[in-house]
């Protein structure tokens, strides 16, 4: 009999300490470490190396009702539920929201801790997963630039709506005589994380003007654009594709023209503009031509845009695909960014180590021209 009493008395004195301990450790001290400006986080036992990258995956903590399917597992490592593929650390938290090494192999978890696989956007940097989540550094997403001419109209919406629906993003190279007609429409184009670029305010042929005059065409559009969207064009792009370096200089802009020319200005037949893009030369760095304003154009961009998504292609604009392959943009012209065009050196503002983000080293320049200096019809 005083044996049981003790034996009783001894478990209460362990389950006393226990909570003191529960008490002490789970309410005390986070709440003084709290008040004194600690980060009780720095406790937590690491099991691998994190990363001070923001694209870095953190380590979060099972809780609430998206995490049930995760509540079953107790053994760290590698687990597989009806959500996917996830890992959990020895501590009892899961990798979410970036990338993490894990034994020598990257991997991506999403926002629920669940491994991403195919193609992943990091800021302006794309990785390529394999199926079971590894990371393949073999795959180079190639990129084209969608650009549009002359509006914005009234087809201008419908357009940014599918660049939207595709997680896609254009470059668009307005008339100021249309940018106060349309300023939602500008409003648009920049909260859909696309380009405001200038195409003078109504499509002159500069080399027919003087300087002062080619200066105001660019700074009457600025102002526009400024009073419809809060800020003037980051780019350029001469009507007809006519410029020279006094221009450039004058406007003080990077310029661009193209290496596809869609004729849509000519067509303005829907087949035929879808045609024109698909069958045309889609390297890896890419600029093509187009113009918002003609709806047929707009029916074929609507077309053309998740196909070439579907295809593996990123849709960027064109200062997009500038830092993407190591280009700081310099007061000059660009047409495209072709591998052939950094090895050639003819690329301005091009780093040392700038350009090949394809695997490719062929420009497919079918038609043989270097500039991108079609005639267009600025309609």
């Amino acid at each position: 009999m005083r044996r049981r009493k003790i034996i009783r008395l001894a478990t209460y004195l362990v389950a006393m300490v226990l909570a003191v301990v529960f008490v002490v450790r789970g309410i005390i001290i986070p709440i003084a470490n709290r008040i004194s400006g600690k980060d009780e986080s720095k406790s937590v036992e690491v099991q691998a190396n994190i990363s001070i990258d923001p694209d870095a995956a953190i380590r979060q903590p099972l809780k609430g009702q998206q995490d049930a399917a995760k509540v079953a597992y107790v053994a760290p490592g590698w687990h597989e539920d009806k959500n996917g593929k996830w890992y959990q650390n020895a501590d009892g938290t899961y990798y979410a929201g970036g990338l993490q090494d894990i034994s020598g192999t990257k991997y991506c978890f999403n926002d629920n801790g669940y491994v991403q696989t195919g193609w992943v956007s990091k800021g302006i940097k794309d990785y390529y997963f394999n199926e079971d989540g590894s990371y393949d550094p073999s795959q180079k997403r190639k990129l084209l630039c969608l650009t549009f001419d002359d509006g914005p109209g009234q087809y201008t919406d419908d357009l940014l709506n599918c660049l939207e629906e595709n997680n896609a993003h254009a470059t668009f190279f307005m008339l100021g005589q249309n940018v106060g007609n349309y300023p939602e429409q500008v409003q648009h184009i920049l909260k859909a994380g696309c380009e405001i670029g200038s195409h003078s305010y109504d499509h002159p042929n500069l080399k027919n003007l003087d300087l002062d005059s080619v200066k105001k065409q660019f700074t009457d559009t600025d102002d526009l654009l400024i009073k419809a969207c809060g800020q003037a064009a980051t780019v350029a792009r001469a009507p007809y594709g006519e410029w020279n370096q006094d221009i450039i200089d004058t406007v003080g802009k990077p310029f661009f023209t193209w290496s596809v020319d869609s004729r849509d200005w000519d067509y303005k037949d829907a087949d035929l503009d879808y045609k024109s893009v698909m069958e045309g030369d889609l390297s890896d760095g890419s600029i093509i031509l187009m113009h918002d304003i003609h709806q047929p154009t707009v029916e074929a961009a609507k077309r053309i845009i998740p196909e070439l998504v579907a295809q593996g292609y990123k849709l960027v604009t064109v200062s997009e695909m500038a830092q993407a392959k190591g280009v700081t943009l310099q007061m000059a012209s660009y047409s495209d960014f072709w591998q052939s065009s950094f090895d050639k050196g003819i690329i301005a503002g091009a780093s040392s180590d700038a350009g090949d983000t394809s695997g490719e080293s062929t420009d497919g320049n079918t038609d043989g021209s270097t500039d991108g200096n079609t005639d267009e019809s600025g309609e």
